[in-house]
This record gives structure tokens, C-alpha cells and sequence, in this order.
């Protein structure tokens, strides 16, 4: 995720997954394609490696590529959640007084005898952790992200709003 807009009044970040969306539709396109050329030799093993392999691509595009946008706005005092995927859009809502702050969440994660820390950045409303992303990941983005709102949330005008609630 990466922060869109940054002012005193409002916070954006987003995750657009145009690099993980660009290389599952080439890999459709490469199984289905190469499927689709074996078919017009041997129909029936080229059909099945179409839609096998088109198949598991289509699934992992549904699965993985969905977009993500958090608004903190001052103005409407709000935190706004949207997730839009292959699947639809959904909005979720929370009042911008409860947030006591981004949190990085971590697991373990062990493969091969080897233990690696992934994290992700997840909102701390009204006590209860509320993810940003559903994925995990062991790059320095999460915790920048975290530091973004938090730093963001010191800074804003969030005193009036409160007392006003």
C-alpha cells in the first residue's frame, strides 16, 4: 500500500495490484493460448490444459487481485475501507475518534526448516485490529505504512472532532 494524498484534513492510502493483475492474465492468456494451439492437433489434452491451466490462473486472479483503499477524512470524521475485487465492492465505515492508532501485525511463517517474519498493517479501533490487507508480506512496506498513519494521526486535527463527538 502506498499513501495517495497526505494533507492535514485527510489521509489516503491504496494498494492497486496492477503487477500481480498484469502477470496472472499473461499466464491465462500463455495456458489458455498454448492450450488452444495443442487442440488443433490433439483436441481433447490441448481443451484440458486450456481450461486446466486458464483455471487455476482465473482463480488465483480472483483470489489474489483485489484493490484496497483507506481514507482517513477529518471532514466527515470517518475512516473508510473499500475493497474492490473481481467479486464486487465492499465499504466498510468506522468513526475516525476510535482509531487509536496503525499497528504492524506478524506472524511466523516456516518453510523448509526456515523461519521468516512476515507483517502487515492493520488499524487499532475502539481496541479491536482491523487489517488493511488480508495478505502478509516480508518487505518494509507494512511498517512504512504504519509509520504514515500514525504520524498522520498525531498530526491532524482530530481534538476538535473529538470534543465535538
Amino acid at each position: 500500500m502506498k499513501v495517495v494524498r497526505n494533507t492535514p484534513q485527510q489521509l489516503i492510502v491504496a494498494n492497486k495490484p496492477w503487477l500481480i493483475g498484469s502477470a496472472l492474465a499473461a499466464f491465462i492468456v500463455l495456458f489458455v493460448g498454448a492450450g488452444l494451439m495443442v487442440a488443433t492437433e490433439e483436441p481433447l489434452p490441448g481443451i484440458m490444459f486450456a481450461l486446466f491451466g486458464g483455471g487455476i490462473g482465473a482463480a488465483c486472479f480472483v483470489a489474489f487481485v483485489r484493490r484496497v483503499q483507506v481514507i482517513f477524512d477529518c471532514d466527515s470524521n470517518l475512516i473508510i475501507i473499500r475493497t474492490k475485487s473481481v467479486l464486487g465492492f465492499r465499504e466498510e465505515t468506522h468513526p475516525l475518534r476510535d482509531l487509536r492508532k496503525a499497528v504492524l501485525e506478524s506472524t511466523i511463517s516456516t518453510a523448509n526448516n526456515n523461519a521468516s517474519t512476515l507483517y502487515r498493517p492493520s488499524l487499532d479501533i475502539g481496541g479491536i485490529l482491523h487489517p488493511m490487507v488480508t495478505s502478509y508480506t516480508n518487505t518494509r512496506g507494512p511498517a512504512r505504512l504504519v509509520n504514515a498513519v500514525n504520524k498522520w494521526l498525531q498530526a491532524a486535527p482530530l481534538d476538535s472532532v473529538r470534543d465535538q463527538a
